[in-house]
């Protein structure tokens, strides 16, 4: 009879133990499965941080490139004596057609590049010196087809690119003249102040909030 009462205790205690240590066991892989999902969170934040200072990164770039950009359009604006406007009659007298854009080249050349479009809907690209006005030479670029769209969006201007120069003009030098198709057609103009738009029709100068 106590050699039964003794088995049975041990037998209880047996399962007393292996209770506890199975719930030893499973608290242990609760801990476990918290500690692992916590270190996911730390790793899936520190992810983050990475990628926002990226972006960050690539945007100070960006900021760095334009105010570096902007700094040489100035310098070359102040050297040049000749204006996008007096370059675009230049180019017009020796390439008779439709100016579409100057552009006053900023790799140190002191030029302007006028792009001409002739009646034949040719495009011919013509370089004026900033410093006397003259012509430097001229060439025909081949993408004609924009040539005829921009002479399409420019059929009944009453502002050609020469005057939309002048108009823009009082927002700062001017160092771009372009025209915009994307939407309603304008002329886009940069100035050392800023990026406006010259109404084709009326010549109104208002400040470019695209960009």
């Amino acid at each position: 009879m106590k050699r039964n009462i003794v088995i049975a205790t041990v037998a209880a205690a047996a399962l007393i133990g292996g209770g506890t240590v199975a719930a030893y066991a499973a608290a242990g892989d609760d801990d476990g499965a918290a500690t692992q999902r916590q270190s996911s969170v730390r790793i899936s934040d520190d992810r983050d941080d990475s990628a926002d200072d990226s972006a960050e990164d690539r945007a100070d770039d960006r900021d760095d490139k334009r105010d570096d950009d902007s700094v040489e359009v100035r310098s070359d604006a102040a050297g040049a004596k000749v204006t996008a406007a007096d370059a675009i009659a230049a180019a017009l007298k020796h390439t008779p057609g439709t100016a579409v854009g100057a552009d006053l080249d900023d790799d140190g050349s002191r030029a302007w590049e006028v792009s001409v479009v002739k009646g034949d809907g040719t495009e011919h690209d013509v370089r004026v010196s900033a410093n006397d006005g003259k012509v430097l030479g001229a060439h025909r670029d081949d993408d004609d087809d924009d040539a005829r769209e921009d002479l399409t969006a420019l059929k009944g201007a009453d502002v050609d690119a020469r005057e939309a120069a002048v108009a823009a003009a009082a927002k700062g030098t001017v160092t771009d003249v372009d025209l915009d198709d994307d939407g309603p057609a304008a002329w886009s103009v940069e100035t050392t102040k800023g990026e406006w738009k010259v109404d084709l029709g009326t010549g109104k100068v208002t400040q470019d909030l695209d960009d």
